[in-house]
């Protein structure tokens, strides 16, 4: 990665997670461990197909539940996307973007306004996914 790339690392520790995130904004290497397999595969999709290098590590209590890993994984992952940019120099507020994948579209649609917001509307029939609630996609 060169000098002049936007980076940051992220470490969040709570009683229930401790998860590190590692973000540079251009392709590189993507290694992504948290313990839940399909939580690890949409990360990994994200950074691959978003031209991220991401590096993410999570120790969580997964015993008891998934959500505190993954809300965890989330939230760290934010704060170092909102690092990595920076001054938001050449950076357009919004963005949108469709993908193909077999039958399925995804449309993705952000707003870096700096005020949390998400809608997600997955339309799902199970409870889990790789080892995941679907609550917490």
């Amino acid at each position: 990665m060169s000098d002049t790339v936007r980076r940051a690392v992220v470490e969040r520790e709570t009683k229930e997670t401790r998860v590190r995130v590692e973000l540079a904004l251009e392709p590189g290497p993507v290694d992504v461990g948290t313990g839940i397999g399909f939580l690890d595969h949409l990360l990994s999709s994200l950074a691959l197909h978003g031209g991220l290098s991401l590096r993410l590590s999570c120790e969580g209590d997964l015993v008891v539940d998934d959500h505190h890993s993954a809300e965890d994984c989330a939230l760290a992952l934010g704060e170092a996307l909102r690092r990595a940019l920076g001054d938001r120099a050449g950076v357009r507020r919004f963005g949108y973007a469709y993908a193909p994948l077999d039958e399925s579209l995804a449309r993705a649609v952000v707003d870096l306004s700096g005020r949390p917001c998400a809608v997600v509307d997955l339309g799902l029939a199970r409870e889990a996914i790789g080892g995941l609630a679907c609550e917490n996609v």
